[in-house]
């Protein structure tokens, strides 16, 4: 998304598409909004579809068309999805996965394309707990902001103005289009009680300006500074989103990154970005601020920076995923050139391109905030600093919210966490899991344990 909301959208450096999707191969690269080693983001709002809830045929009819579980009292659902199997020119390239734990009402729904979609209704307080956006071992109080902004950026997302408890009506996506939910951790993971007591420790508190939620959007890595939202999302000036000096995100792995691109490389990956022609080598390179021209085989090429940033991401990861994205001192990048704050030039036989940063560049640097909180500032004080000078106070929150989880599946395996579970009206007791297939209708089955 590229726009906010007139009230908006990991940064989550804004982090990795469907929901714990474990993408190896060739699925076009984007920016992340995310720190490292974290899929995440919030960027401008996006708005997510959602199955009906209820059906009027029996499930193990094939003709359903959407499916409603509910979860064993206090208990959980692990969700195993897969999406179809797509050709693919990149090397190593396996099928997406989804894998994740909700502790809601799952909604499966069948799309017109026989495909699956999936849904998850939950209390807004366990999709908060869920919320995987920054490492739950960083500082309390930048977990404590993060927490703030994450409960902000939901309510001002999804249009919320309603009385405590009460239902939110508009969902939210759980990717980076969004802000990353991966709900409960798959494989468990002792520190996320770190992030769970931050969420709670701010419970009901949240960002206001004039009466109404703040668009707390948030990215990874700045190049220095961050932007007015005006100045990259092209929505009118709030002002609460304005340019500030960013000197505390130096612990970031992008924080200042540098990638060099051998010729031979690099015109593998124009060339199958529709760049540079088939048969000829790249034999020179001119770098001409945010351009490069290319020379070699009788061809001359003047290639945009965004181009060659576009096309270096998408198949560098593709053609050659055991040397890109490159590794830092400071450990892997999330990307191969992570943003657009960057500078061209050539050595020897190859482009250099060394940057600054990771993610749309407006709100609040979630690394930033790492290092504000490792000076010793609170959470209230960080929040400050990014957003214009306001400060938590408490806000009516919802009682459910409904978390699109992913689209396009072909099948789900879905398994309680003990007893109690619901399909429908009637008890879920399968002794193992219940396999969704899509097409027609929604076909169910059991698989013992």
């Amino acid at each position: 998304m590229t726009r906010l909301r007139t009230a908006t959208a990991r940064p989550s450096g804004c982090a990795v598409v469907a929901l714990l999707l474990v993408l190896a191969g060739c699925n076009s690269p984007r920016d992340q909004h995310s720190p490292s080693g974290v899929p995440g983001s919030a960027a401008p709002s996006a708005s997510a579809a959602t199955p009906s809830p209820s059906s009027t045929e029996s499930p193990a009819d094939g003709g359903a068309t959407s499916l409603r579980l509910a979860p064993p009292p206090r208990g959980s659902f692990l969700v195993r999805g897969r999406y179809p199997i797509v050709p693919s020119p990149c090397r190593h390239a396996e099928r997406p996965l989804l894998q994740g734990r909700f502790p809601g009402v799952l909604h499966v729904g069948s799309a017109d394309d026989g495909t699956l979609t999936l849904t998850v209704a939950l209390p807004f307080e366990r999709y908060l707990e869920g919320i995987a956006e920054v490492p739950p071992s960083w500082p309390r109080a930048a977990l404590e902001a993060q927490a703030i902004a994450a409960r902000s950026y939901a309510l001002a997302t999804t249009g919320w103005s309603g009385q405590e408890g009460e239902r939110l009506g508009q969902p939210i996506c759980a990717t980076t289009s969004c802000q990353v939910y991966r709900g409960i951790p798959v494989p468990p993971d002792p520190t996320h009680k770190r992030w769970v007591g931050a969420v709670r420790r701010t419970d009901g508190e949240v960002l206001v300006q004039d009466g109404s939620i703040a668009d707390t959007v948030y990215f990874s890595t700045s190049n220095g500074r961050t932007y007015a939202n005006e100045d990259v999302f092209g929505s009118s000036p709030l002002p609460y989103l304005r340019s500030v000096v960013e000197r505390d995100d130096g612990a970031s792995p992008t924080s200042r990154w540098r990638v060099r691109l051998p010729f031979r490389d690099l015109a593998q990956f124009l060339r199958a970005g529709g760049l540079w022609p088939r048969g000829r080598a790249i034999a020179d390179a001119r770098p001409d601020g945010l351009s490069l021209t290319l020379r070699g085989g009788g061809t001359t090429r003047s290639i945009d920076a965004g181009d060659l940033r576009a096309a270096v991401n998408t198949w560098a990861p593709c053609l050659h995923p055991a040397r890109y994205p490159p590794t830092s001192p400071k450990g892997t990048l999330p990307l191969t050139i992570p943003s657009h704050w960057l500078r061209l030039s050539s050595a020897g036989n190859a482009v250099v391109v060394t940057g600054r940063g990771w993610g749309h560049g407006v709100g609040m640097v979630q690394w930033g905030a790492y290092g504000k909180a490792r000076r010793g500032l609170s959470a209230s004080d960080i929040l400050a600093y990014y957003y214009g000078g306001l400060r938590p106070q408490r806000h009516p929150e919802p009682g459910l919210i409904r978390v699109q989880i992913g689209t396009g599946l072909t099948v789900l395996r879905i398994s309680p966490s003990g007893p109690g579970a619901k399909i429908g009206d009637r008890p879920l007791d399968t002794g193992g899991a219940i396999v969704i297939a899509g097409g027609d209708g929604l076909e169910v089955s059991s698989e013992r344990g």
